[in-house]
């Protein structure tokens, strides 16, 4: 899935804390970096302060409970 405009930074990641499967994010050079990884979420955001802000990551999540439970956040925040 697409994810844009990630505003709330802290909260994304206690979305991500609380999924149960593997969660993803495709870099633009295909690498994919496990973000229930504290170092990958370091990364993360390491990149969105040297770039500003992320407009768009790709992120793929293995359980359907887990896209859920990330859809939710992305509609209501």
């Amino acid at each position: 899935m697409k994810v844009k405009n990630i505003t709330d930074v802290g909260k994304f990641f206690d979305v991500l804390n609380k999924c149960k499967g593997k969660v993803e994010m495709v870099t633009s050079e295909g690498d994919r970096l496990n973000l229930k990884s504290k170092l990958c979420q370091y990364i993360m955001l390491t990149n969105m302060f040297s770039e500003a802000k992320i407009d768009e990551i790709e992120i793929i999540a293995y359980e359907p409970e887990d896209t859920q439970l990330l859809l939710d956040y992305l509609i209501r925040g």
